[in-house]
């Protein structure tokens, strides 16, 4: 394996890797580990570092929807453009162009379902290429970007036996 994708792979599983941290765990030195990233960040590999944040911890309301878009496309719009007007939005965490039954993949965020389903009617929905949407809201989350949210209370329904 390469040197950058070892150290992307690293990481990817924890981006607040110190640079010693960072070296011991790729073999590289710390010159080389703080070279490569640089690298990685000016050419637009590395885009960023999030903190994956378990929403259902805080007492504020927040609420996630994975939301499919169809689109009709002409001659003189493609995918592209479609994508960059969506993609403005703060709401929309991640827009995807996908394979399938549908043609986008947007994860959008909000406080409240009213919120989300707002933004789905007033701001997606009447672009006109937009054919078809359909929301899905998040329930429940159990694995995101890699990380099991596996601490969640034991099932307390009571066993019923006939």
């Amino acid at each position: 394996m390469d040197a950058k994708r070892e150290l992307l792979n690293v990481l990817l599983s924890n981006a607040r890797e110190s640079t010693p941290d960072l070296a011991r765990q790729t073999g590289l030195s710390e010159s080389e580990v703080e070279s490569l990233v640089a690298e990685l960040e000016s050419e637009g590999v590395v885009r960023g570092y999030h903190a994956v944040v378990d929403w259902n911890r805080l007492p504020e309301e927040h609420v996630e929807a994975e939301v499919e878009l169809n689109v009709e496309l002409d001659r003189e719009t493609g995918y592209e453009e479609i994508a960059r007007r969506i993609a403005k939005f703060p709401e929309v965490a991640s827009l995807r162009l996908v394979s399938g039954d549908y043609d986008f993949a947007v994860d959008v965020e909000g406080e409240s379902m009213h919120d989300v389903s707002n933004f789905v009617s007033e701001q997606i929905a009447p672009i006109p290429e937009v054919t078809q949407t359909v929301t899905h809201f998040v329930m429940e989350t159990y694995k995101k970007r890699g990380i099991e949210f596996d601490d969640r209370d034991e099932d307390d329904r009571l066993s019923v036996s006939p």
